[in-house]
């Protein structure tokens, strides 16, 4: 990458959870100020994660998060919630970037040229980093959505759909935080429903 252009890596955590957010990150990293450990986030330990969000924050030209909520990945799907929530992290950069590489395959409606790249958090060190902070911030955001809605384990499943989870949501019912365009919430949902029918 030439040094002179201003390259935004670009990634998101939470497409696949049941409740929450999905969270964006932008960064754009220092040339002159390398990060050594940065890679997929899903290949870091909570740990190694929680110290280079830190070292990124400190250390990069630019960062910035953004977000869609529930009710909006309800309305116009995860896919168009996670281009959305990208969109809002990259225009929310304190430096505008002259180009954005985003991991997956789809890119966001972006005011500069926009690239995606496929598995990029695992080989672009600025999508990475993006990464990082996207899943640093969700992973502590659902931690206080445990605080606020104890009996579904947030905290220790962040929301994706595991058996405790799903158990938890059998159970209880969905919160206000669980997406209820999700398969396995509609089918909770239309089981209460049967049953007050």
């Amino acid at each position: 990458m030439p040094e002179h252009i201003l390259v935004a890596g670009v990634d998101e955590a939470g497409r696949g959870p049941l409740a929450g957010p999905v969270v964006a990150a932008a960064v754009i990293l220092d040339p002159s100020r390398p990060i050594v450990g940065l890679a997929d986030s899903k290949k870091l330990s909570a740990t190694q994660r929680e110290r280079l969000a830190e070292e990124i924050r400190a250390r990069a030209l630019a960062w910035a998060l953004g977000r869609a909520e529930v009710a909006e990945i309800d309305r116009v799907n995860i896919l168009q919630a996670t281009l959305l929530a990208m969109q809002r992290a990259v225009t929310a950069l304190s430096i505008a970037p002259e180009q954005a590489w985003v991991d997956g395959n789809r890119c966001p409606c972006l005011p500069c040229p926009c690239r995606a790249i496929v598995k990029g958090d695992a080989t672009v060190p600025a999508i990475s980093a993006a990464s990082i902070l996207a899943k640093v911030a969700r992973d502590a955001e659902l931690r206080q959505l445990h605080a606020r809605y104890p009996g579904y384990g947030f905290a220790r499943h962040k929301g994706y759909p595991t058996a405790v989870h799903l158990d938890a949501l059998r159970r209880l019912g969905p919160c206000p935080e669980h997406r209820r365009s999700y398969a396995p919430v509609v089918a909770v949902l239309q089981i209460i429903l049967e049953t007050h029918a």
